[in-house]
């Protein structure tokens, strides 16, 4: 049975790393050697300088081990060797975090409770409190049973969409509510600055991921720390998307890199003659009613579409406070988060059976191994097919994303308001239109409730389809209104949504824009046009 990644030693981890590492380096030619280790160096000071009056102590070593390897870009082959093995052992030791048996089995034990206390508490003396239910706030669904029981004889290789930085421990619970074992799970390390945070997730399996390096050698390093995890058959979590949806939708790309480890440690084991090689990819999509960043992240979606300011770091997470706040509000709000786990897949994006048999286009089980060998049976190695098949997952998992997306009040109320504001400025782009002024962005109440109804409709159409899941709640389009407007008002200070004057509506473009998107891509915007329907 699959269990948590805990080699003996960190010192014995970079051992297994560097392995890998010198494999990959003897294939390579002196001017590659040697350019992989100057692009690390200039990516790394030029990150820092970017940043220089903000440096904290990490930052600091950093910089000090950067300047130590420097020389060796002048120097031979075996001076370049040697630096690069010196940046990967540092990058492993930052990267894994000890899983602690202990503490999860202390958390496990007084969950549901003490997921409420790690995400209100603003200092660590405050995580001890009354108990707390969220069985009712956060909703789990999808074939929980049947990953189950795939979990004692594969490996998975949980793959969620990314909202919030809460995404972790709102799945960590949605793992224990659904009787899974534990997950080793990649986090930013962003969220390790938040001490009550780091006190958790260090020992329930999280592993630090810096974002903000983007060179080839730290990239590998993390890539060969998943690979390494799962080739000794630890079930691992990381977002393929990479950083949180600034723009609200659900994800339509998928950074390949990570979600290939999956493909190469199957591979590696199949070709060590393992037994126990076999791993699965399952799917799993969150959406909630309320998000924490909300407005900071559609502000750098809508900056070059983010590429201003790529990785965050002073946004509404980074007050413990503020955490505090939102989690105590969105917490007492019912059915508020949703997690649905997808049907799994095989590395190669192909549907299983119930035994996790790999299904062909026709429904007949197929030998998955036989994509992978020869006659002989034997596992050839092949970049460029990987590629593809690792291509061919991604697209499977956008799909199974969007199909099993659960719409929600919030989301259905911002949708109408959004489309309403590009009908009556039919001129103006998103960019112009986010930039309206209050008094511009009044609605009439009877018009938005007449489009707030129609594509209820579409979505309860689309549900009926099998393309959407939604938990709308009861009655018309009028409650669906006043229950959105009382979301919105319990945290943001700018509202998606509210009460204007007699008659009217108010609308924040920003946030009607951030959660509207989650219902984008699925032919909605026809049914808000004169004479639309559902």
């Amino acid at each position: 049975m699959s269990g948590i990644f805990d080699p003996p030693s960190p010192a014995i981890l970079s051992q297994r790393l560097q392995s890998r590492v010198h494999a990959r380096l003897v294939h390579l030619d002196d001017d590659a050697v040697a350019a992989l280790l100057a692009d690390a160096i200039y990516q790394e000071r030029r990150r820092m300088a970017a940043n220089r009056g903000r440096w904290t102590e990490q930052d600091r070593a950093e910089a000090a081990l950067i300047d130590e390897v420097a020389p060796a870009t002048g120097q031979g082959r075996s001076a370049q060797e040697a630096a690069i093995h010196t940046l990967v052992d540092r990058y492993t030791q930052e990267i894994h975090n000890r899983f602690s048996d202990r503490t999860y089995r202390f958390a496990t034990k007084v969950l549901p409770g003490a997921l409420t206390r790690l995400l209100t508490a603003a200092e660590p003396r405050e995580l001890f409190g009354a108990d707390f239910d969220p069985t009712s706030r956060i909703q789990i669904g999808g074939p929980v049973a049947l990953i189950n029981k795939l979990a004692r004889t594969h490996t998975l290789l949980l793959t969620p969409t990314h909202v919030s930085n809460l995404d972790s421990p709102l799945l960590g619970y949605a793992l224990f509510a659904g009787g899974l074992p534990p997950f080793l799970y990649g986090a930013g390390l962003n969220l390790f600055d938040n001490p009550v945070m780091a006190a958790f997730m260090s020992r329930l399996g999280a592993y630090t991921v810096d974002r903000r390096k983007k060179h080839e050698i730290y990239k590998e390093t993390l890539k060969d720390y998943s690979i390494e995890a799962l080739t000794r058959r630890c079930h691992s979590l990381f977002f393929p998307g990479g950083t949180r949806a600034r723009n609200g939708m659900v994800e339509k790309r998928v950074k390949k890199g990570l979600l290939g480890t999956g493909l190469a440690a199957w591979q590696e084991g199949l070709a060590a003659g393992r037994p126990d090689s076999e791993i699965l990819v399952v799917p799993c999509t969150l959406s909630i009613a309320l998000v924490l960043e909300a407005e900071t992240l559609i502000e750098d979606a809508l900056a070059e579409e983010g590429k201003s300011r790529y990785i965050i770091t002073d946004d509404e997470f980074s007050e413990p406070r503020t955490i505090a706040t939102f989690a105590r509000r969105v917490l007492n709000l019912d059915a508020s988060v949703h997690v649905r786990f997808g049907r799994p897949l095989d590395v190669l994006g192909n549907p299983v059976d119930d035994e996790g048999q790999t299904l062909d286009p026709s429904g007949a089980v197929v030998d998955r191994r036989r994509y992978i060998t020869n006659a002989a049976g034997q596992v050839v190695s092949d970049a460029q097919r990987d590629q593809a098949y690792t291509a061919r997952l991604a697209e499977k998992l956008v799909g199974a994303w969007h199909r099993d997306n659960t719409v929600l009040d919030t989301h259905v109320a911002a949708f109408a308001a959004w489309g309403l504001l590009k009908r009556r400025f039919p001129r103006l782009d998103m960019w112009k239109l986010c930039l309206l002024q209050p008094r511009e962005t009044a609605l009439p109440r009877g018009e938005l409730l007449s489009a707030m109804e129609r594509v209820r409709q579409g979505v309860l159409d689309r549900v009926a389809a099998g393309t959407l899941h939604h938990a709308l709640g009861p009655g018309d389009a009028e409650a669906l209104c006043d229950r959105a407007i009382g979301t919105f008002a319990s945290f943001h200070r700018r509202q998606a949504l509210s009460h204007g004057l007699p008659g009217t509506l108010h609308v924040d473009p920003r946030l009607a824009l951030y959660y509207g998107n989650r219902l984008t891509g699925y032919g909605l915007e026809s049914v808000l046009a004169p004479g639309g329907s559902p």
